[in-house]
């Protein structure tokens, strides 16, 4: 080829360039799919004598699965204790809204991603099937303590589809030494209680969320630290639900 047939097939190049629209010139790649992260709530309470079982499986439970496994556990209903002069109690009233909107009947009891009341005994087969389920999107949390709060930055990313719905996010506290009425039917008043829920960040029932495949988003809370938390053992716990259960869910510590 010539110098002069190179130059006009370089010009008939770039003019076929010039008709090619914007959005046919670009290849679009899906994100990578995101794991999924099981959220369970675990309702329980002070005074519910079987409680401490569900607590043995819940420990099994998170050694299996570790991060992708989100516990949380929610006191309250009627075996709820919200304490006394000498007792410390962890029942909220959240925590009986809760119990009292999913029409609970008895402890322990728990939600595994929101389908439904699971008895205890069950709650390893629903999170095996729940761990298999492809996630919509990914979620990852940071949270930092300053003074008497803590800032939140929860971070999102759609990679299957359109998920709508609702953000929660929630603080809750670990190694909490509390009183605990054991199988026996004895009173435990060094119980180790963990993932206790102390309060919601962004209301009961969060707020709304949408996220499209591909997007990103960030989200940005402030939360009050009551004094009788300990604030260097509390996490963040966020999740995305809707209709169709829990999407996603991450649980972050406080730096």
């Amino acid at each position: 080829m010539n110098r002069f047939s190179l130059l006009i097939y370089s010009a008939m190049a770039l003019t076929a360039c010039d008709n090619i629209s914007p959005d046919e010139r670009l290849i679009y790649e899906k994100p990578e799919p995101a794991q999924r992260t099981v959220l369970l709530e675990d309702f329980t309470g002070q005074r519910c004598t079987n409680c401490p079982k569900a607590t043995e499986l819940i420990e099994q439970l998170q050694q299996e699965y570790g991060d992708h496994l989100v516990t949380v556990g929610i006191h309250g209903g009627p075996l709820g204790f919200k304490g006394s002069a000498t007792l410390t109690g962890l029942a909220t009233a959240v925590g009986d809204e809760y119990y009292n909107h999913w029409n609970l009947e008895y402890q322990p009891v728990g939600l595994v991603n929101r389908h439904g009341a699971v008895n205890y005994t069950d709650w390893t087969r629903e999170v095996k099937e729940e761990m298999s389920r492809p996630a919509p999107l990914s979620l990852h949390a940071s949270a930092f303590l300053d003074a008497d709060s803590v800032t939140i930055y929860i971070n999102a990313m759609g990679t299957d589809g359109n998920t709508d719905g609702k953000l929660q996010v929630w603080l809750v506290e670990d190694s909490i030494t509390a009183m605990q009425l054991m199988p026996d039917g004895k009173a435990n008043a060094q119980y180790v209680h963990n993932h206790v829920l102390r309060t919601p960040v962004n209301g009961t029932w969060g707020q709304d969320f949408t996220i499209n495949e591909g997007e990103t988003q960030v989200v940005r809370l402030t939360q009050a630290i009551d004094p009788e938390w300990n604030a260097r053992r509390l996490h963040v716990v966020a999740f995305v639900w809707n209709d169709k259960g829990v999407q996603q869910a991450v649980k972050q510590s406080i730096n």
